[in-house]
């Protein structure tokens, strides 16, 4: 038995009270276990298939997710164990702040999706070390990358096996030295050994948020056309605050999970100064905020461009606001540092 191997069969079990990290490329996480459908289950698989998921839906299977999904958890995302309850383990997501729990996002994911081994400790300077010996310089050990393709897979070698495939963008990945013939060495969670990203397809995290909130929309817009799915977080299916949530993971900013939370944690801004980047809110009289998209351009008069999450659409869609959307418009806001 290889040491890796080893080391793995002798993971410590998942329990309550302790953390946890996602050991898929997408996890979805619920309301309850008795919320799941039989269409669901290629998101509850291991790995996850968000994909195989959301194509396989109707419309009608679609809308009716609400009340079933709250949020969802990329690959290396940590949580705090809360109960497990069968195959199932009650998790708070400590990457996701909400008001609902001043820890995070409150769900439950399947406890295969879980694994108690960081792969960032796991893996340690191995790989580094390595390529020092080879002679190569420029050794990112410790550098936070994240993908900035649609989607990739991480594989055991270079050209080998999938490790973990449909890795979705706004994915922060450790690397764990330098790259090496267009491939990043990275963390995976539950492995003792590194998996292999695509060069290409991820970039270190900026060391400041970006001077211009357009930036933020630029990487925002790579997702039109993104399916809408109620507590999406993904490429392969995004809710109105999923949307904002992942667009500023690129560049490692964690922003609250939901409308109304990212409307009361960013600066307001009087409607008529509203820039690119910013974010439009929307709420229904006295009710607090239910929607939020993307400032996608100036304001001409009253005039309003807006890219979001539309579940109307079902999908992710730059539009003019109008009717009942320009009737529910509130303000905007901006994030700020």
């Amino acid at each position: 038995m290889s040491l890796g191997s080893l080391l793995a069969a002798n993971e410590p079990m998942l329990s309550p009270g302790g953390e946890a990290v996602v050991c898929v490329a997408v996890a979805t996480l619920w309301t309850s276990p008795d919320r799941v459908r039989p269409v669901d289950e290629p998101a509850l698989w291991v790995p996850a298939r968000p994909r195989d998921w959301v194509e396989s839906m109707s419309a009608e299977e679609r809308e009716d997710l609400g009340g079933r999904t709250v949020s969802q958890l990329l690959l290396g995302e940590r949580v705090q164990l809360q109960e497990l309850r069968g195959d199932w383990a009650r998790v708070v997501a400590l990457g996701q702040p909400s008001s609902l729990d001043p820890r995070g996002y409150p769900g439950w994911l399947p406890a295969d999706q879980l694994s108690t081994l960081d792969g960032i400790h796991a893996a340690g300077v191995r790989v580094a070390a390595r390529h020092r010996d080879r002679g190569e310089v420029e050794d990112r050990t410790g550098v936070w990358h994240v993908v900035v393709a649609t989607a990739t897979a991480l594989r055991d070698d270079p050209d080998a096996a999938l490790a973990v495939p449909g890795v979705t963008f706004g994915t922060r990945l450790m690397a764990l030295g330098a790259p090496h013939d267009g491939w990043v060495p990275v963390a995976v969670p539950g492995r003792f050994e590194p998996a292999w990203a695509i060069e290409e397809d991820v970039a270190a995290v900026p060391p400041t948020p970006p001077a211009d909130n357009a930036e933020v929309l630029q990487w925002a817009d790579r997702l039109r056309d993104v399916p809408y799915i109620w507590g999406g977080v993904s490429a392969y299916g995004v809710d109105c605050s999923g949307l904002v949530h992942l667009a500023w993971r690129r560049f490692g900013v964690t922003l609250p999970r939901d409308a109304h939370d990212q409307a009361a944690t960013t600066a307001h801004v009087p409607l008529g100064h509203e820039r690119p980047g910013d974010l439009y809110v929307f709420a229904r009289g006295s009710h607090e905020i239910h929607h939020i998209g993307f400032v996608a351009a100036a304001p001409d008069g009253n005039t309003r461009q807006m890219l979001h999450a539309c579940g109307d659409q079902g999908r992710v869609v730059l539009e003019e606001i109008t009717g009942e959307r320009a009737e529910t418009l509130v303000g905007a806001r901006r994030v700020t540092f």
